[in-house]
């Protein structure tokens, strides 16, 4: 199963980050989205779970959760905009923790539990890239995948 992975759109929905999403199965939004119609634009290529970010307090923002868990394929993974805001203890329960808010893409193991921020696929932020990501679920196995976005 490929999740797609993306972050800090901040209200802009590059073209070309929708087309690398293209083919997932599932798309996880790390919050910082900016504008309801980005969401809807995800929607229309797979299932959404998406977080509220530090910047989405717009009323359209409202009904979209903290946090979230969901399972996908064998893997439990936990979603949330700022790493920072997380419960370590808690995160010990899922395979992988999918967050936002630096900007940076990052993979690491820790603990026995992946963590992954695409990074930003909306305006650039000083120097740092333009990215998503993916990851990769095959049974209870988890491979991420950061990608630049030209």
């Amino acid at each position: 199963m490929k999740v797609g992975l993306i972050s800090d759109t901040h209200g802009l929905m590059r073209p070309e980050a929708l087309a690398a999403l293209r083919g997932c199965a599932h798309i996880i939004h790390a919050g910082d989205i900016g504008d309801a119609a980005i969401l809807g634009s995800l929607g229309e290529i797979a299932p959404v779970t998406a977080v509220r970010g530090n910047n989405d307090r717009a009323t359209w923002a409202a009904g979209i959760p903290d946090y979230a868990e969901v399972k996908l394929g064998g893997a439990r993974v936990y979603v949330i905009h700022d790493l920072n805001d997380l419960d370590r203890s808690r995160a010990r329960d899922f395979d992988a923790v999918v967050a936002g808010h630096s900007h940076k893409p990052m993979a690491r193991t820790e603990d026995g539990v992946l963590y992954v921020n695409p990074g930003s696929a909306g305006p650039r932020r000083f120097n740092l890239p333009i990215s998503i990501g993916f990851l990769h679920i095959a049974g209870s196995s988890l491979a991420p995948e950061l990608v630049p976005l030209s």
